[in-house]
């Protein structure tokens, strides 16, 4: 039996060997992905496009005319008539035709905007023969910005509208922003831009929770989208993407992209007719027929002073039907209204119904009878009447400079007539 001296040296002799035998052979180098498999084109169809700035990725989607989007038929886009935008953006948009059209969202890193944030995906939709085409424009790092921007800028000149939901606000000065800052110029000096966010909350803004897009797309069309990204998660995705290169994560976002801006193209067939066929007929096979979308397009037709087409539409939403904190409001408007055309029996009735039950227009209903009473019926008791049971749920100073009035005209004897 060895002893523990000479089994230590002939363990290091073992080791010695094995050092020198794995010396001499080069170890494998390990195996590395190929840069190829990071990008998104591996996993969406489209092409990398070169220009003198580089590089970067698109891609196109058909809508089919032949399909529906929820309620919306997308073939029927291409009938939408010339001057569709002309009421909406009033005047500002010149009749043209909707092929001529750009539909345009972006996706950013930041939801505050700044010169910090980027458009790393910008989608164009457009009418067409087809159906509804989407362009995608994807920088697949920071380095492609100039390029996407200078193949965007060279795209849109095709169109001479732009069409966006709170692009005003966000999407134009953002890319404005960005195209500055890469020293470009931006496109959208000659586009007449309607931005249809404003359009649709006056219609929808009394009977809907909020105007989002996505919420639109939900209420109006009937379109509820299966596994959809949240917005606010979509920065983060892109940054996870910037980090890992797994470019598989991306596809929901360029899904996102393109639903919004169908359902954006979809909303432009409905909200722009809203304001330029404004009977109830016209409304109606729009889908605008419910009691509260009905006083948003009277109270735009008020600020328009159309007061006969506004008076229709608010008589319109009362019969509809309308909760109570919409419906005593727009009793209130349709008498000061019919008050203001010279129509005083009119106003008269709504004023009494007010008069007659709780709400926040009780007291200003039965201070308009006063007034009704006291200069046109000359009826100075009744007047009082109405004056004290005003009182009797609020005072001021009006009221009771009102009542001192009326009593002391009923305190004059009255003058007797000549036989």
């Amino acid at each position: 039996m060895l002893d523990t001296e000479e089994q230590l040296a002939r363990l290091r002799q073992r080791i010695a060997n094995i050092d020198r035998k794995y010396a001499k052979t080069p170890v494998p180098a390990a195996k590395v992905a190929s840069p190829s498999r990071c990008f998104i084109e591996e996993w969406a169809e489209g092409e990398v496009v070169t220009n003198e700035h580089g590089a970067h990725f698109q891609t196109e989607r058909l809508f089919p005319g032949h399909k529906q989007h929820g309620s919306a038929d997308i073939g029927a886009l291409g009938e939408l008539p010339h001057h569709l935008l002309d009421a909406l953006s009033g005047g500002e948009i010149n009749p043209c035709s909707p092929e001529r059209w750009a539909f345009l969202d972006t996706e950013t890193t930041g939801l505050a905007g700044g010169s910090g944030t980027y458009a790393f995906l910008i989608g164009v939709g457009r009418i067409t023969a087809e159906g509804f085409r989407v362009r995608q424009f994807f920088m697949r790092e920071y380095a492609e910005e100039r390029s996407t921007l200078a193949a965007l800028h060279q795209h849109l000149e095709q169109f001479d509208v732009l069409i966006t939901y709170n692009g005003k606000t966000y999407d134009q000065p953002l890319l404005e922003t960005r195209y500055r800052m890469t020293r470009h110029k931006p496109p959208f000096g000659r586009l007449g831009h309607l931005d249809l966010l404003h359009g649709a909350r006056r219609i929808w803004k009394l009977r809907l929770e909020n105007c989002r897009l996505v919420q639109l797309e939900q209420q109006i069309l009937g379109v509820y989208r299966e596994g959809d990204l949240p917005g606010e998660l979509i920065p983060f995705v892109y940054f996870e993407y910037l980090r890992s290169r797994e470019a598989q994560k991306l596809i929901p976002i360029f899904h996102h992209n393109a639903m919004d801006i169908l359902t954006l193209a979809c909303l432009t067939a409905i909200v722009p007719v809203a304001f330029r066929s404004t009977d109830c007929e016209s409304l109606a096979k729009v889908g605008v027929k419910h009691g509260a979308d009905l006083i948003g397009i009277a109270r735009w037709l008020l600020a328009a002073q159309e007061h006969e087409q506004a008076l229709t539409l608010l008589r319109r939403a009362i019969e509809a039907g309308l909760p109570d904190r919409l419906l005593f409001r727009t009793l209130w408007d349709v008498a000061l209204l019919e008050k203001k055309m010279k129509r005083p029996h009119a106003a008269l009735q709504i004023f009494t119904e007010l008069a007659d039950c709780r709400n926040e227009f009780r007291v200003s209903a039965l201070e308009e009878l006063a007034k009704f009473y006291e200069h046109e019926e000359k009826n100075f008791a009744l007047a009082l009447e109405m004056t004290v049971q005003a009182m009797l749920f609020q005072t001021s100073a009006a009221l009771e400079g009102r009542k001192a009035r009326l009593e002391r005209r009923l305190a004059r004897p009255r003058s007797k007539r000549l036989l």
